[in-house]
C-alpha cells in the first residue's frame, strides 16, 4: 500500500494543486484509491456529544468543499468526515494559481477564498446520503461580499441542522477579507447568540463547533474561552491555517499569501489547542488539527487535550492509506502501553504544552 501511495503521489504531483485535487475527488467517486485494512478496535472508540465516533481519526474540512464524496472518505477509515466549507450563495473563490506545495516542508500554502457550489448543491447531495449512517459533519462559512455575514452562518445552520452530524462555524480562515476579524469578543457574541438560537429552534440540534485561528494572542484565546463557555458552544476546533512563515525551508512558494497548513503547523496549533484546553476546561470538547501527518502526530494532540483528531494535508504527501496507518499504530500503542482507551492519554501532556509561548 506504500509503494501504491508513492507511485499514486508521483502522479498527482506532476499536476498543478488543484488539478490534482480534483483528480483525487474524481477517484474517490469512482472507488479509488483504496485505503488500508479498516481499523476496527473498542479501545478507540469514544462518545463524544451525543456521538459515537468509532475512532477518533477524521478528515479536515477544505477537501471535500461540496460534499460530493463523505462516504468514500468514511471508506478510507476515517472515523468523522467533515464537508465544507459552503457558503450560502456559490462562489468561484480568489484568483488562479491559490494552491502551492512546499515538498520540503510537506506543507501547502492555499488562498482558495471559500471557492465551492453553494447551500443548495450540497444540500442536495447530503439529503441523498441520508440514512447511509457514518459521522460527517458540515462546515458553514459566509460568502466574500455578503452584507451580513452572521446572517450567512445563520442560513448555514437552518439549512443543514437536519443533514449534519455537527456542524462547524468557519470564521478563521485567512482568505476571506475581514472573516478573522468576527473572532473578536464583541463581534463573536452576536454571532455565537444568533447561530444558537436558529440551532434551538431547528428540527434537529447537532453539535455546534467553532473553528478557530492558529495566529492569536492569549487574550484573544481568553476572549474566545470565554464566549464559547457563556454560550454553551458544544466544542472548538483548533486550529485552521497560518499566516507565519516561520522556519520554511521551501525554497519557493513560502512568499506566496495565504494559509499554511502541514507539518509547520504542528507546533502552534498544539500550543493553542492546549491552551484553549486550560481555558475551557475538561468537559467542553476540542477536535486538534494541524501538522497531524504520523500516529506520533495524532497521539501527542490528544496528549495536548483533544479529543478528537483532523487531517488533511498530511494525507496530499503520504497517500490514502495514511489514516488506516494512523489508526494501526494507535492499536499498537494501546497494545504496548495496556490502555483500555485511547482516553486515557488525553491531558497527559497538557501542562508542557499549554506552558509554551505562542
Amino acid at each position: 500500500m506504500i509503494v501504491f501511495d508513492r507511485i499514486a503521489q508521483k502522479l498527482l504531483f506532476t499536476f498543478d494543486p488543484e488539478t490534482a485535487h480534483g483528480m483525487s475527488i474524481a477517484a474517490l467517486r469512482c472507488g479509488l484509491p483504496v485505503g488500508a485494512r479498516t481499523v476496527r478496535d473498542d479501545r478507540l472508540k469514544l462518545s463524544l456529544c451525543g456521538i459515537a465516533f468509532p475512532n477518533p481519526l477524521g478528515m479536515a474540512a477544505g477537501y471535500d468543499k461540496n460534499a460530493e464524496v463523505p462516504d468514500a472518505l468514511l471508506g478510507l477509515g476515517f472515523g468523522f468526515a467533515e464537508v465544507g466549507t459552503v457558503t450560502p450563495l456559490p462562489q468561484a473563490g480568489n484568483p488562479k494559481p491559490r494552491i502551492f506545495r512546499l515538498t520540503e516542508d510537506d506543507a501547502v500554502i492555499n488562498r482558495l477564498g471559500f471557492n465551492n457550489e453553494g447551500h443548495e448543491a450540497a444540500e442536495k447531495r447530503l439529503a441523498a446520503r441520508q440514512g447511509r449512517g457514518g459521522i460527517v459533519g458540515v462546515n458553514i462559512g459566509a460568502n466574500k461580499d455578503s452584507a451580513d455575514r452572521v446572517r450567512d452562518y445563520e442560513l448555514g445552520v437552518s439549512r443543514f441542522a437536519k443533514y449534519a452530524s455537527y456542524l462547524t462555524v468557519n470564521i478563521s480562515s485567512p482568505n476571506t477579507p475581514g472573516l478573522r476579524t468576527m473572532q473578536a469578543r464583541e463581534q463573536l457574541g452576536e454571532l455565537l447568540s444568533r447561530v444558537m438560537s436558529v440551532r434551538a429552534a431547528a428540527s434537529a440540534q447537532p453539535p455546534l463547533f467553532l473553528k478557530i485561528a492558529p495566529d492569536l494572542v492569549e487574550a484573544e484565546l481568553e476572549d474566545i474561552a470565554a464566549e464559547v463557555s457563556e454560550k454553551q458552544i458544544d466544542g472548538v476546533i483548533v486550529s485552521n491555517t497560518t499566516l507565519s512563515r516561520s522556519g520554511l525551508r521551501s525554497p519557493s512558494g513560502a512568499g506566496e499569501t495565504g494559509g499554511l497548513s502541514g507539518k509547520p503547523l504542528f507546533e502552534r496549533s498544539t500550543i493553542v489547542l492546549a491552551k484553549m484546553r486550560r481555558l475551557l476546561g475538561p468537559d467542553r470538547a476540542i477536535i486538534g488539527v494541524g501538522g497531524v501527518d504520523s500516529t506520533d502526530a495524532a497521539l501527542e494532540k490528544i496528549r495536548a487535550g483533544a479529543d478528537l483528531v483532523q487531517l488533511y494535508t498530511g494525507m496530499i504527501y503520504a497517500g490514502p492509506a495514511l489514516p488506516g496507518r494512523i489508526l494501526a499504530g494507535m492499536v499498537r500503542f494501546a497494545d504496548k502501553e495496556r490502555l483500555k482507551s485511547l482516553r486515557e492519554l488525553r491531558d497527559s501532556r497538557l501542562d508542557q504544552w499549554a506552558a509554551k509561548a505562542l
